[in-house]
């Protein structure tokens, strides 16, 4: 599916609606905006043109790019403009009545192929569904504000919802840069589920005075790592949202959800919270409890006992959607889940409609943890395994507990009978984007550089079981691939990628050098002087770049991509380790030539020449840490004269000394911060 090819249509051109159609033209749809008359249309159009500008003025986006977004968007107030539009996406007002009468509409007027999604937040997708005649083709969708920006999407899958429907609509949200999570059609579905409840309890702690809402602010600011408190954030929000949201959740739950009489008057006198006031810093305690007990109860209960979701996906939605730094279960984890139980029964004590999960009750009297699987594996009734990175929200870098769910994944695969071949994905707009730089700087400050060698030496072994597997390991490159993700996609015998796709090795830049077998095998995969280039420089390459220079095995569209992968998986075909080529690939004669002869110093102080076409890739040389570049050089030589084996040894030989030094701490520690000030200490 390619997003240039396909059509989308919105349908309400407000806030929400405009935000929606945005972000689908911005990836690429031709998108339709319809309203229920021009002025509505021409205020939809005039609320985007705003928000491009705004963007173009804090230097998101270039003119040209703003202008290119809106030439892929049409509005109109005829909603037969919408045929032939994949997906339409209702995004009206919350009046059940007018939903269902639009859906109506819309099921008589559009053919049959055409997907319809709701972004309700408060109505069964079941409901709506009723007044089709295709009821199968009606799918939730439901995005968070704003939806340009925030990247979270619930899909939502209806009693009669057919699985193509589903799985289409799904796609064309990962197509569209969303991060999407599967939820049951219940009341609030995933994040409004625990997220309204949340808001509720931080009123209710005002409204029986044990704290103010200052402190209620401050409090949630420490416990939850927010940059909002509840109450600001229904000021930006919308008050009235949140008293419509729990008013709905109350009449589907029960009294726990329903909303604090605090609301009402606030809203009658359509007024904002009042913020000001000093924090009560010794409340901090009893305010984190109440609200943590709260949200722990709901996520257990939509996971365990409901089974709305998954464990992963409500940690990811709020990470995702809300913006918090760590999910429900990964705070309880580390907090305890002993502890989370004693807040959770003490919400129960306090509301009668309040229950104690039982698998909260098994968790916490042991104090065991919740298993949450960063990686997850299955085999396909093909005989595929496929491996999923689940952390989206972090670009699915890699980490110490991620690289061990992935050597457990790969070995449970590798010793399964019945898998034939095994697809290694990532789910989001990126493969692995690297390794954990936040872990680097930790183990740096805390003097445990032990501790990063044994993180790469057992990355290095499970990229070595990999790479020796009998049977095919396959890349599916359909986004960003960065450092450690780029050296996992080499060790694979396979990379297969859509155009999106793309590698890159900027750990020279950062102070460091691959040392998950990067400088070995890209050496191997397109000879001595091309690593040099990709790795001395850091440049990323597209798919379509690395197809040329011997890096990437297949570029197809993302329709074909699945397919593509299953065949190499299934091919029964491995790559055995391979000599560096000594050959230039067409059209990289120059690259080849300036990378064969120039020496470390020259490239370092620009003095390489390399013709114009290098000179940008060049320059950039320049800018990196000398300690760490003279390492890479090194290696990446290393892997003409030597065995992989031998080659990825020494690799794992100099990382104490690179990660002792001052350079590899000034560049992790700045990245994204400032450009780095290396000394070659």
């Amino acid at each position: 599916m390619d997003p240039k090819s396909v059509k989308v249509g919105v349908v309400g051109a407000g806030n929400m609606g405009a935000g929606i159609a945005q972000k689908y033209a911005t990836e690429g749809f031709n998108t339709v905006v319809v309203d229920v008359d021009q002025a509505a249309v021409d205020r939809g159009q005039a609320r985007i043109k705003q928000t491009l500008d705004e963007g173009v003025a804090r230097k998101i986006f270039t003119p040209e790019k703003r202008d290119d977004i809106l030439s892929r968007l049409t509005f109109s107030a005829d909603k037969d403009a919408l045929k032939g539009a994949a997906l339409v996406v209702e995004a009206v007002f919350e009046d059940l009545g007018v939903k269902t009468a639009l859906f109506k509409d819309l099921d008589a007027r559009l053919g049959p192929d055409t997907i319809l999604g709701t972004n309700t937040s408060s109505f069964f997708v079941d409901d709506l569904a009723k007044a089709c005649a295709h009821p199968e083709r009606v799918v939730g969708l439901h995005y968070f504000y704003h939806p340009a920006k925030n990247r979270l999407v619930e899909v939502i899958k209806g009693t009669a919802t057919s699985q193509h429907a589903f799985d289409t609509a799904w796609k064309i949200q990962e197509l569209c840069g969303k991060t999407p999570v599967d939820s049951l059609d219940r009341p609030g579905f995933i994040v409004n589920r625990f997220f309204v409840p949340w808001l509720n309890e931080s009123m209710r702690l005002v409204e029986e005075g044990v704290a103010t809402i200052a402190t209620v602010e401050w409090a949630c600011k420490q416990s939850f790592g927010v940059g909002m408190g509840p109450f600001e954030l229904m000021n930006v929000t919308g008050v009235p949202i949140t008293l419509h949201a729990a008013t709905t959740l109350g009449k589907e739950l029960g009294a726990f959800y329903a909303p604090c009489d605090l609301i009402r008057p606030v809203v009658d006198a359509k007024k904002n919270w009042d913020l000001s006031g000093t924090a009560d810093t010794s409340k901090l305690e009893v305010v984190a409890e109440r609200l943590w007990g709260v949200v722990w109860q709901v996520a257990c209960q939509l996971v365990f006992d409901e089974k709305v979701c998954t464990l992963e996906d409500c940690d990811l939605g709020a990470r995702v959607g809300l913006r918090w730094p760590k999910g429900p279960f990964e705070v309880m984890n580390e907090r305890g889940t002993r502890a989370g139980l004693w807040a959770v029964q003490s919400i129960a004590a306090r509301y009668p409609d309040v229950n104690v999960p039982a698998v909260l009750v098994e968790h916490g009297e042991k104090n065991r943890p919740f298993a949450i699987k960063l990686v997850a594996h299955r085999v396909d009734s093909d005989g595929v395994g496929v491996i999923t990175f689940q952390r989206p929200d972090a670009m699915n870098a890699l980490n110490e507990a991620v690289t061990a769910q992935l050597g457990a994944a790969f070995d449970a695969l590798a010793a399964n009978p019945a898998c034939k071949g095994i697809v290694i994905e990532g789910k989001g707009k990126a493969f692995v984007a690297g390794a954990d730089t936040k872990f680097f700087v930790e183990q740096i400050e805390g003097k445990d550089i032990p501790r990063i060698v044994r993180f790469a030496s057992d990355g290095q072994d499970i990229f070595g079981r990999i790479d020796r597997s009998p049977k095919p390991v396959v890349c599916k490159l359909h986004g960003l691939s960065l450092g450690g993700g780029s050296e996992l996609a080499l060790a694979c015998d396979w990379i297969v990628a859509t155009p999106r796709g793309s590698l890159g090795f900027p750990e020279t830049g950062i102070g460091i050098y691959p040392g998950l077998g990067g400088t070995q095998r890209s050496a191997r995969r397109v000879g001595v002087p091309l690593a040099r280039w990709l790795v001395l420089t850091g440049e990323t390459v597209d798919a379509t770049t690395g197809h040329k220079v011997g890096l990437v095995d297949d570029v197809v569209t993302a329709n074909e991509l699945d397919a593509a992968c299953r065949a190499r998986a299934l091919s029964g075909k491995t790559r055995a380790e391979n000599a560096p080529p000594t050959v230039a690939p067409a059209g990289f004669e120059a690259a080849w030539a300036a990378f064969s002869w120039t020496s470390l110093y020259d490239l370092m102080k620009g003095f390489a020449n390399a013709g114009a076409a290098l000179d940008k890739s060049i320059k950039k040389a320049a800018f990196k840490a000398p300690l760490a570049m003279q390492a890479a050089d090194e290696l990446i030589k290393l892997a003409a004269t030597t065995t992989l084996a031998e080659g990825l040894a020494a690799e794992t030989k100099g990382l104490k000394a690179i990660f002792s030094s001052k350079d590899a701490y000034e560049g992790l520690s700045t990245l994204g911060v400032r450009r780095p000030n290396y000394r070659g200490q």
